[in-house]
Protein backbone atom coordinates (compact mmCIF):
# COMPACT_ATOMS: atom_id res chain seq x y z
CA UNK A 1 0.00 0.00 0.00
CA UNK A 2 2.69 2.69 0.82
CA UNK A 3 4.31 1.89 -2.40
CA UNK A 4 0.91 2.45 -4.30
CA UNK A 5 0.69 5.70 -2.41
CA UNK A 6 4.00 6.87 -3.45
CA UNK A 7 3.40 6.66 -6.85
CA UNK A 8 0.55 7.83 -6.56
CA UNK A 9 1.62 10.75 -5.24
CA UNK A 10 4.82 11.06 -7.92
CA UNK A 11 2.32 11.00 -10.45
CA UNK A 12 0.32 14.05 -8.84
CA UNK A 13 3.61 15.85 -8.28
CA UNK A 14 4.46 15.30 -12.30
CA UNK A 15 1.22 15.93 -13.48
CA UNK A 16 1.26 19.74 -11.58
CA UNK A 17 4.27 20.86 -12.88
CA UNK A 18 2.79 19.56 -16.43
CA UNK A 19 5.55 16.67 -17.09
CA UNK A 20 4.70 13.91 -18.96
CA UNK A 21 5.00 9.49 -17.60
CA UNK A 22 5.26 6.81 -19.62
CA UNK A 23 4.77 2.95 -18.09
CA UNK A 24 7.83 1.02 -19.25
CA UNK A 25 8.71 -2.54 -18.21
CA UNK A 26 12.14 -4.56 -17.72
CA UNK A 27 11.08 -7.85 -18.04
CA UNK A 28 8.67 -8.83 -15.03
CA UNK A 29 9.21 -5.20 -13.41
CA UNK A 30 7.57 -2.32 -13.50
CA UNK A 31 8.43 1.50 -14.18
CA UNK A 32 6.89 4.62 -13.91
CA UNK A 33 9.01 7.41 -15.71
CA UNK A 34 8.89 11.06 -16.68
CA UNK A 35 10.00 11.93 -19.85
CA UNK A 36 12.68 14.46 -20.44
CA UNK A 37 12.68 15.11 -24.43
CA UNK A 38 13.61 18.62 -24.69
CA UNK A 39 17.10 20.12 -24.43
CA UNK A 40 15.71 22.04 -21.23
CA UNK A 41 14.46 19.26 -19.70
CA UNK A 42 17.31 16.71 -20.57
CA UNK A 43 19.62 19.45 -18.93
CA UNK A 44 18.07 19.99 -15.84
CA UNK A 45 17.33 16.46 -15.62
CA UNK A 46 16.59 14.96 -11.69
CA UNK A 47 18.53 18.18 -10.07
CA UNK A 48 16.87 19.12 -6.97
CA UNK A 49 14.71 16.18 -6.80
CA UNK A 50 14.65 15.20 -3.21
CA UNK A 51 13.26 11.71 -3.61
CA UNK A 52 12.02 9.21 -6.03
CA UNK A 53 9.61 6.59 -5.35
CA UNK A 54 10.81 2.88 -5.46
CA UNK A 55 9.98 2.08 -9.16
CA UNK A 56 9.90 5.68 -10.32
CA UNK A 57 12.60 7.39 -12.63
CA UNK A 58 13.07 9.37 -15.63
CA UNK A 59 13.45 8.30 -19.50
CA UNK A 60 15.46 10.76 -21.31
CA UNK A 61 14.60 10.87 -24.83
CA UNK A 62 16.83 12.36 -27.55
CA UNK A 63 16.33 13.65 -31.15
CA UNK A 64 18.74 10.98 -32.78
CA UNK A 65 20.84 8.11 -31.89
CA UNK A 66 24.32 9.08 -30.26
CA UNK A 67 26.56 9.31 -27.63
CA UNK A 68 25.34 11.48 -25.04
CA UNK A 69 26.86 11.67 -21.59
CA UNK A 70 25.44 12.24 -18.53
CA UNK A 71 26.82 14.14 -15.25
CA UNK A 72 25.32 14.30 -11.76
CA UNK A 73 25.79 18.10 -11.01
CA UNK A 74 23.28 19.33 -8.62
CA UNK A 75 21.70 16.36 -8.15
CA UNK A 76 21.29 15.15 -4.15
CA UNK A 77 20.43 11.61 -5.12
CA UNK A 78 22.70 9.02 -6.41
CA UNK A 79 21.41 6.84 -9.77
CA UNK A 80 21.64 4.26 -12.20
CA UNK A 81 21.91 5.26 -15.67
CA UNK A 82 21.11 2.48 -18.06
CA UNK A 83 22.04 3.83 -21.69
CA UNK A 84 19.59 2.28 -24.00
CA UNK A 85 19.65 1.84 -28.23
CA UNK A 86 17.01 2.48 -30.83
CA UNK A 87 16.18 -0.97 -30.85
CA UNK A 88 15.51 -0.96 -27.05
CA UNK A 89 18.38 -3.08 -25.62
CA UNK A 90 20.28 -1.51 -22.74
CA UNK A 91 24.07 -1.10 -23.77
CA UNK A 92 25.32 -0.63 -20.32
CA UNK A 93 24.06 0.61 -16.72
CA UNK A 94 26.61 2.54 -14.63
CA UNK A 95 25.82 4.13 -11.16
CA UNK A 96 25.76 7.40 -10.27
CA UNK A 97 27.18 9.44 -7.42
CA UNK A 98 25.09 12.70 -5.91
CA UNK A 99 26.85 15.95 -6.56
CA UNK A 100 29.45 14.68 -9.10
CA UNK A 101 31.11 15.87 -12.27
CA UNK A 102 32.37 12.88 -13.33
CA UNK A 103 31.24 11.86 -16.50
CA UNK A 104 28.74 8.69 -17.51
CA UNK A 105 28.88 7.73 -21.47
CA UNK A 106 27.31 5.29 -23.27
CA UNK A 107 29.16 2.05 -24.75
CA UNK A 108 27.17 2.91 -28.10
CA UNK A 109 24.77 4.99 -29.88
CA UNK A 110 21.72 5.15 -27.79
CA UNK A 111 18.35 6.87 -28.69
CA UNK A 112 17.32 6.97 -24.56
CA UNK A 113 18.69 6.51 -21.12
CA UNK A 114 16.44 5.70 -17.93
CA UNK A 115 18.10 6.97 -14.43
CA UNK A 116 16.80 5.29 -11.10
CA UNK A 117 17.41 4.68 -8.12
CA UNK A 118 20.94 3.93 -7.74
CA UNK A 119 20.41 0.38 -6.56
CA UNK A 120 17.50 -0.47 -8.27
CA UNK A 121 18.88 -2.40 -11.34
CA UNK A 122 21.21 -4.77 -9.22
CA UNK A 123 18.36 -4.91 -7.08
CA UNK A 124 16.34 -6.28 -9.64
CA UNK A 125 18.78 -8.71 -11.16
CA UNK A 126 18.58 -6.23 -14.74
CA UNK A 127 21.65 -7.41 -16.40
CA UNK A 128 22.89 -6.28 -20.26
CA UNK A 129 21.41 -7.00 -22.71
CA UNK A 130 17.64 -6.44 -21.45
CA UNK A 131 15.06 -4.55 -23.44
CA UNK A 132 12.59 -1.50 -22.46
CA UNK A 133 9.18 -2.18 -23.38
CA UNK A 134 7.31 0.53 -23.76
CA UNK A 135 9.73 2.78 -25.66
CA UNK A 136 7.02 2.74 -29.06
CA UNK A 137 4.75 4.87 -27.18
CA UNK A 138 7.34 7.80 -26.88
CA UNK A 139 8.08 10.38 -29.65
CA UNK A 140 11.95 11.40 -30.58
CA UNK A 141 13.07 14.23 -28.28
CA UNK A 142 13.40 17.89 -29.60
Amino acid sequence: MRLFCAILLYLALQHAVGAEEILLAIGEHKIIATISDTPQSREKGLMQVPQLCENCGMLFVFPRPGLYSFWMHNTSLPLSIAFIAVDGNILNIDVMQANSTQRHVPSGNILYALEMHAAWFKQHSIKVPVRVLGLHQVQPGK
